[in-house]
Order: structure tokens, then C-alpha cells, then sequence
């Protein structure tokens, strides 16, 4: 089985809000898409590991902005490779407003927003499935969509070589092809997951050095 059939999917990219106790997060998402048009309802995939998930959980509300072709790879880090556990996402940021429902929507890199409300859940091991009823949305730009593919290709930065010492020469490593993390040995579990930007061992490639 290729598990990199998966990545012939056509995704779109993210960033989820929530607001809960005084405390505004975010994070990068690349699952969220229309159920129903009337009522107009969508639904989001989160992993149970980020904080956004326990807010959206919380709360019940949450925005989605809809990241565009504009967006810089500063956003991705600022949303994607950090836990608001540690740290104020939106601290320093420019590019953000609040909308009506009381929570922030990213501005800067993105084409429009949509505010929901949950309506129900399920339950998916590693992810929650939040279907939502859609409470207000706007258009930012007309800025194309960014898709999954097109950040791989025109937003993420191209890893740059690095010197490989007479010890690790003919080391396997698996690489991830979103954040550049190296795991080393082989083969790589199934169920790894991503220290630093949360993905799946599929999402990871094999490299000799």
C-alpha cells in the first residue's frame, strides 16, 4: 500500500480560532469544508493534541480563515509550529481583527473568514469531527485558495542541504516534508506523530544521508 495516494486529496489550509478565559488561539488546519448548504452547516477535523481543539470543545464556537496564496510561511509558524501552551499566538502579529462572535480571524494571508457554531461531534481516536452551523462569514480578497500542494511547492521553504559527518553518512532518517523534522531509524512507526507540527508518520520521507 502507497500511503502517499493520500496526498492526491485536494486539501485546502487553515488557521482555526477559539477564545476561551481571557485567552485567544489558533491553529493550522487543513480539513474544513461545506456538509450542507441550508442550513449552511461545515465541519473541521482537529487534532486532539492542540489547545484550539479543547477551546473549540469548550466553547463551541470558533472562526475559520481561509488561508490564501498571499500568506507567508511566517504565518505557518506562528499557527503550525508552536503550542499556545507556551506562548500568546497572536502576540507581536499584525494582520487580525475580532469578529462578532468574540474571536479573533487572521486578516493578513487569507481570503475570507466563517464563524460557526458547533453543533455536533464524533469522535475520531486522534481527531474530533466538529460539524457546525455557520453564524458569519465574510470575503477578505479574491486572492486564490491556498491548497495543500501549492504551499508544498510555493510557501514552505526548500529544505537546504546540510554537511553530513563520516558518521552519519548511510544513515536512514525519515524526514518530515512539512517541517523538516528528522526521526531517525527504520522503519518509521505507524502511529508517529510529528513533535513539532503534529503530522502523521505519512507524511514523512525516507532519507539515506
Amino acid at each position: 500500500m502507497n500511503n502517499k495516494a493520500m496526498f492526491k486529496l485536494s486539501y485546502g489550509l487553515f488557521v482555526l480560532t477559539g477564545f476561551v478565559n481571557g485567552k485567544h488561539n489558533g491553529c493550522i488546519i487543513n480539513t474544513a469544508a461545506q456538509v450542507t448548504s441550508s442550513p449552511n452547516r461545515i465541519s473541521i477535523a482537529v487534532n486532539k493534541a492542540n489547545l484550539t481543539h479543547d477551546i473549540v470543545k469548550e466553547t463551541g464556537k470558533f472562526n475559520i480563515s481561509i488561508i490564501s496564496e498571499e500568506a507567508s510561511f511566517k504565518l505557518f509558524e506562528r499557527f503550525g509550529f508552536q503550542t499556545g501552551r507556551d506562548v500568546d499566538k497572536f502576540e507581536g502579529m499584525v494582520g487580525f481583527a475580532k469578529a462578532d462572535n468574540g474571536i479573533y480571524y487572521v486578516t493578513k494571508g487569507t481570503n475570507a473568514y466563517i464563524s460557526a457554531k458547533v453543533e455536533s461531534t464524533v469522535d475520531l481516536d486522534t481527531h474530533t469531527l466538529f460539524i457546525a452551523e455557520v453564524t458569519d462569514m465574510e470575503v477578505l480578497s479574491d486572492v486564490p485558495s491556498a491548497t495543500y500542494s501549492y504551499y508544498q511547492e510555493n510557501i514552505k521553504p526548500k529544505p537546504q542541504a546540510k554537511p553530513v559527518s563520516p558518521e552519519e553518512k548511510g544513515k536512514t532518517v525519515w524526514r518530515c516534508t512539512v517541517c523538516g523534522y528528522e526521526y531517525e531509524g527504520d522503519p518509521i512507526p505507524e502511529d508517529f506523530i510529528c513533535p513539532l507540527c503534529k503530522h502523521p508518520a505519512s507524511d514523512f520521507e525516507k532519507v539515506v544521508k
